[in-house]
């Protein structure tokens, strides 16, 4: 299913002549992994930064230094601004983001499978967050969390996730 849904992803992406690129937290790279396992992928997906330190999601990521501070590296917020920042970084026209806790301990007030995904779309102002909370062991919830992202994507560009 995974590899499907990143194909059906880069096939309506390519169909659109659009580009997409991804800014990950704890999925490590993948997401990215998922759309580079797709033949042709490099015809929509760009690319992105792998962005585990906080520090990071403001270097690399664009994450605004006061969303950081205010709210931390785990927020709706910052997976949105990852997402947009991402996109602007790279010149793509779609962004994709995930940051949260994979465990296997909480992270702050933070529990184990807070995510957050997001994806922007930079020419039509759209924007969406999606909130989830994971379960299983570490390398489960960083898998489910970047095939959440996928899905996220697919939903925004018309397409059944399913």
């Amino acid at each position: 299913m995974r590899s499907e849904l990143a194909a059906r992803v880069l096939a309506e992406l390519d169909r659109r002549g659009q580009t997409v690129a991804s800014a990950e937290s704890l999925t490590g790279g993948l997401v990215g992994e998922l759309l580079t396992e797709v033949s042709g992928a490099s015809t929509s997906y760009l690319g992105g930064v792998i962005s585990y330190a906080t520090r990071l999601k403001e270097t690399l990521a664009g994450v605004d230094s006061e969303t950081l501070s205010e709210l931390g590296p785990v927020a709706e917020r910052t997976a949105a601004e990852m997402a947009q920042g991402v996109a602007q970084r790279c010149n793509a026209d779609w962004g994709i983001a995930t940051t949260g806790v994979a465990g296997p301990d909480a992270q702050n007030s933070h529990p184990v499978g807070q995510v957050f995904v997001a994806v922007s779309y930079s020419a039509g102002d759209v924007l969406r967050v999606k909130e989830l909370s994971l379960q299983g062991e570490r390398a489960a919830i960083r898998q489910q969390a970047a095939i959440a992202a996928l899905a996220l994507l697919a939903d925004a560009l018309g397409l059944d996730a399913g």
